[in-house]
């Protein structure tokens, strides 16, 4: 896995440092979900507009990681597609849960 980051990602990342705005955050791992959550609660919110934050665990191995990028990849798309994706997001990701087997974390933020 870290060889393969290697060759796609110039240096590592930290989202922290990033100064884009996103309507969607996804982590994949428990931990890091908490991690986001905890580092936007501490912000004080500049535009005062909704995050959603969701986590979708995936184990960190080759099989894991191209099924779970397929999986939130089909996610996005339907988040996409939404006209209103604060009131869809609920059954989306309901929706998501039931096709994928997966659970998901979500919470809502504002930043």
């Amino acid at each position: 896995m870290l060889d393969r980051n290697r060759r796609i990602k110039t240096c590592p990342e930290k989202f922290q440092l990033c100064t884009e705005r996103f309507d969607v955050l996804v982590t994949c791992e428990e931990r890091v979900y908490d991690q986001v959550i905890e580092f936007m609660e501490s912000k004080t919110p500049t535009y005062n507009l909704p995050v959603h934050v969701i986590n979708i665990d995936i184990q960190d191995n080759h099989e894991e990681a191209t099924v779970g990028a397929f999986a939130i990849c089909d996610l996005i798309t339907m988040m996409a597609q939404s006209d209103d994706l604060d009131n869809d997001i609920d059954e989306l990701l309901h929706d998501f849960e039931s096709k994928c087997q997966r659970s998901v974390l979500h919470c809502v933020l504002f930043y």
